[in-house]
């Protein structure tokens, strides 16, 4: 059987009322504070990047933060901090998976 791809979510710094969230810095902060959490990201040299599966993004006009569904066998904790944080300021969370590549030679 197959690997399935990992789910990821889409944090929109847009509220549910459709107002644009603020601060304007709001996805470079969050990846930032996660960005400890991921494969190579530890110890006391380590350079600051953000993690694999905490990533900002900008789609259009729009800031994001893309989730990757694997933080959460990492680090459940980590996991809830990002998903509570777009739920406590009713932030759109769409989720997605990646599709596989079949068509492409």
């Amino acid at each position: 059987m197959a690997d399935t791809a990992p789910t990821e979510y889409f944090i929109q710094g847009i509220t549910k009322s459709g107002k644009t969230f603020r601060p304007s810095d709001w996805s470079e902060r969050l990846a930032g504070v996660m960005s400890c959490f991921g494969p190579g990201a530890s110890g006391p040299n380590a350079r600051l990047q953000y993690s694999l599966y905490v990533r900002p993004i900008l789609l259009g006009a729009t800031k994001c933060v893309i989730v990757d569904s694997r933080l959460r066998d990492i680090e459940p904790m980590a996991f809830d901090f990002v998903m509570n944080f777009a739920k406590d300021n009713e932030l759109v969370v769409t989720e997605a998976c990646e599709l596989p590549d079949y068509g492409k030679k």
